[in-house]
């Protein structure tokens, strides 16, 4: 699992040519040239920051609705199946099919060209809404019932109750929407036409039209991409793990 990770590293340390056979295992002459080319080719750092704000905002957003939205499909309602079915069958309906309506409330809302708009589609997935019911079905309904009795309301139960209780549905949307967003492509092609707001999977496509030997430097560039998903999922695997395991044990 590990191996195609060490030769991207190993690559994009050396530019050696993928095709080589055979190929060698321990990286020859590393240096960091290609990793100081694909910072200064392109504006990188701007790519940066617009990918790590849209992603804030993205994760902050999924955990905020998505909690809420579980703590309603934890209620008892009239057309509460009903609900869950219509979800259930828009998880069967892929983005691209949706692409154009998507389009066109984001520029009736004057969202076109700018983070929020590249957010919108991504602020709340049914996927990890289901992930938090799941982890706030096991939480007892005595403790619910404690609240309410006290008068605490709605949003002080979801809050200071559910939320503390579903650290692992947390973790797991926080994994889920900002990989989701890094790695979000088409829609900020769909929406963005000024440069200095594209994220780095668009930067990328630019990278590729500015160098020619790019075997190296491509491999660099997807290195520092991967980074930061890597990292946020190792801090927390074992609540990711967890959430996804309440999710399929609850159903």
């Amino acid at each position: 699992m590990l191996i195609p990770f060490y030769w991207v590293l190993k690559t994009s340390l050396t530019g050696e040519n993928i095709f080589i056979y055979p190929p060698a295992i321990l990286p020859e002459n590393p240096h960091l040239f290609y990793y100081v080319d694909v910072w200064y080719s392109i504006p990188f750092f701007r790519y940066l920051i617009n990918s790590v704000f849209v992603s804030i905002m993205v994760v902050a957003a999924n955990v905020v609705l998505n909690a809420m939205a579980g703590y309603a499909l934890t209620r008892d309602f009239v057309g509460k199946k009903s609900l869950i079915l219509l979800f259930l069958s828009c998880m069967m309906i892929p983005f691209q099919v949706t692409i154009i309506p998507a389009y066109l409330i984001t520029k009736e809302l004057g969202l076109l060209n700018t983070h929020f708009g590249m957010a919108l589609p991504l602020c709340s997935t049914i996927v990890c809404i289901f992930v938090f019911k799941a982890s706030f079905d096991a939480v007892p309904q005595s403790l619910i019932d404690a609240a309410r009795i006290d008068g605490v309301p709605d949003w002080k139960i979801i809050s200071h109750v559910m939320v503390p209780l579903s650290q692992s549905a947390i973790a797991t949307n926080v994994i889920l929407a900002f990989i989701w967003s890094w790695n979000n492509f088409l829609w900020p092609l769909v929406i963005i036409r000024d440069q200095s707001m594209q994220t780095l999977p668009l930067g990328l496509s630019r990278f590729l039209t500015v160098l020619e030997d790019t075997t190296g430097a491509l491999y660099a560039f997807c290195v520092l991409v991967l980074v930061p998903g890597l990292v946020i999922f190792l801090l927390a695997q074992r609540q990711f793990i967890a959430g996804l395991m309440s999710g399929a044990a609850k159903g």
